[in-house]
């Protein structure tokens, strides 16, 4: 029997019971299956760091005006260990500050398939983990081939607002694991500036699926030049993604190619390998400029299953739009790099809380990126307005609706299909804010036969009470038999959050803040693992996972 995919393309699996496993046992169309979901289990809640005295909380919120949010578990990041899909390691910032980095950063491993969880802390990080550093951020996790397991790490110590940059003092730490995340070795340094005008930023970190003891990191480094009055106050912020939102928003608003600042900028993408598991590294260079007044955010490196390494970038004030997703291409490992390739532009205003107009500090000049493990196919994923009917009215303003687009490339980024809105959202004539999607996340299963893409939205918020501006984070497939280049391939979408969260709980750093990303890994043939934040009471936050199964 043939199925009508465009008739299915409203389809939305209703009604998850808190803590319940419930099947879908029905297939959908060819190539779809049933999948089970797991219940919901609390990955990282609490504060490790609630006896720490060595960062001296009160006298940087003396100092710099910062407010510390205590018992946030933030920013979630997720790898499972080939050697055992039921051991997953994820990685979050713990404790977050106003205004950049958190008190440190947590690793949590399970061994039994996500059911139970134990933190596992790299030491020598930051002042709370026995390290050098006053703040951490982006952390970022992974194992290689034969289990050893990475933890990289953003670290810096804040800044005065009165100085010419946001942090004076920025590094990136790798810690290595060899017994699977139970234990960490001493980080090692990849890069360190102590100067006023530089800021590392935006890391990640992959082990080669396709040759064990090679590992590649990556990062941008924004510097400013010369430092100038303005630059201090523009970039008064320890955020990278603060200060890269604020200088595309200055570069969109400059008229005639007149400066937009009477200071320069620079961010270009830089990189390290290791050849032996994380040892030792190469020297840190930069592989891609992206030439005066403009930068990249966001590197993360893939690997094709012939061994190409693509090194994916946000740019800024390189393209014609001003906003773009670029990548580069290494085959020989990270030795040679060629130059840009720019697939797709980001159309993005950014999301606000639907009833209030709060803003949300959401993906919106980000994106992810995962590649098929058996047929190569690259999958790309993002935030996106240029789907938008409707538009977002709120007391404090009008945004268009963001929503999540997905593009592939099934010859290496030789070509990518044309993007197409998939997030099931439903139209809301009463409140079109509720219909606004962000943060996605894409990944492929180990047998290559689904894709899988998470999102948050706001469709069960009713503003009830008045204040309680309800947000949800929901999953949707694609069965790699069909076009998943068609949105209505895309089906089977699932509410992965037991109940609705109230959005204005969520810790303001930039904006209602959960992370810049969230985890989402395959395990084994069929099985995926999305961590994801949500808010459980004013200014605290807590992780979560649903194991999701497909036969």
């Amino acid at each position: 029997m043939k199925f009508n995919f465009r008739r299915l393309s409203s389809f939305i699996s209703q009604g998850i019971a808190a803590g319940g496993v419930i099947a879908l046992t029905c297939a959908i169309g060819p190539g779809s299956q049933a999948q089970t979901l797991g219940p919901v289990v609390t990955v990282a809640q609490g504060d490790p760091f609630s006896g720490c005295t060595a960062d001296h909380v009160h006298a940087q919120e003396s100092a710099f005006g910062s407010v510390l949010f205590p018992a946030t578990s933030i920013e979630p990041w997720v790898a499972t260990d080939p050697t055992d899909p039921s051991r997953l390691l994820v990685g979050h910032q713990q404790d977050r500050w106003s205004d950049g980095g958190s008190r440190g950063l947590v690793g949590v491993v399970s061994n039994d398939a996500g059911s139970t969880w134990t933190n596992s802390i790299p030491s020598g990080v930051t002042d709370c983990t026995g390290g050098k550093f006053r703040r951490a951020s982006d952390p970022w996790v992974d194992f290689a081939q034969d289990g050893t397991a990475f933890f990289f790490s953003l670290v810096l110590d804040p800044a005065k607002p009165t100085t010419p940059f946001g942090a004076r003092n920025s590094a990136m730490l790798v810690s290595r694991s060899t017994d699977h995340g139970v234990t960490w070795q001493p980080p090692v340094t990849l890069i360190r500036n102590n100067s006023p005008h530089v800021l590392n930023d935006k890391n990640s970190l992959t082990a080669d699926p396709t040759a064990n003891k090679y590992v590649y990191a990556v990062w941008d480094q924004l510097s400013v030049f010369p430092q100038t009055k303005d630059a201090a106050q523009l970039l008064a912020e320890n955020d990278g993604v603060l200060i890269a939102r604020k200088l595309r928003k200055a570069a969109a608003s400059a008229a005639g190619g007149a400066p937009f600042f009477k200071f320069n900028f620079t961010g270009p993408s830089f990189f390290s390998r290791s050849v032996d598991n994380g040892v030792t590294w190469s020297t840190a260079t930069p592989i891609y400029q992206p030439g005066t007044n403009a930068q990249t955010i966001d590197n993360i490196v893939r690997v094709l299953p012939d061994g190409t390494l693509l090194d994916f970038f946000t740019v800024i004030n390189v393209t014609p739009s001003g906003l773009s997703i670029g990548y580069i291409k290494s085959a020989n490992k990270g030795v040679n790099w060629t130059g840009p390739t720019f697939p797709h532009d980001i159309s993005v205003v950014g999301v606000v809380t639907p009833d209030s107009g709060q803003p949300v500090r959401d993906a919106s000049i980000l994106y992810s990126v995962a590649v098929n493990p058996k047929s190569g196919a690259i999958y790309l994923t993002w935030q996106d307005d240029r789907f938008s009917t409707a538009t977002c009215t709120t007391p404090t303003g009008s945004v268009p609706i963001d929503g999540i687009v997905f593009s592939e490339s099934d010859n290496g980024g030789a070509t990518w299909s044309t993007p197409v809105m998939i997030n099931k959202t439903p139209p809301n004539g009463t409140n079109p804010c509720r219909q606004q999607a962000f943060i996605p996340a894409v990944v492929a299963s180990g047998d290559g036969n689904t894709i899988a893409v998470t999102y948050y939205d706001f469709r069960n918020d009713t503003n009830t009470p008045a204040g309680f501006e309800g947000t949800d984070y929901f999953a949707v497939f694609c069965s790699t038999t069909t076009a998943c280049t068609n949105p209505a391939n895309w089906v089977n979408e699932r509410q992965l959050t037991d109940a609705s969260f109230n959005m204005l709980d969520s810790p303001v750093a930039g904006g209602h803040f959960l992370g810049d990303y969230m985890g989402l890994t395959a395990s084994g043939p069929a099985t995926f693992y999305p961590v994801f934040g949500k808010a459980t009471s004013p200014n605290v936050t807590a992780e979560f996972t649903r194991k999701i199964t497909f036969p």
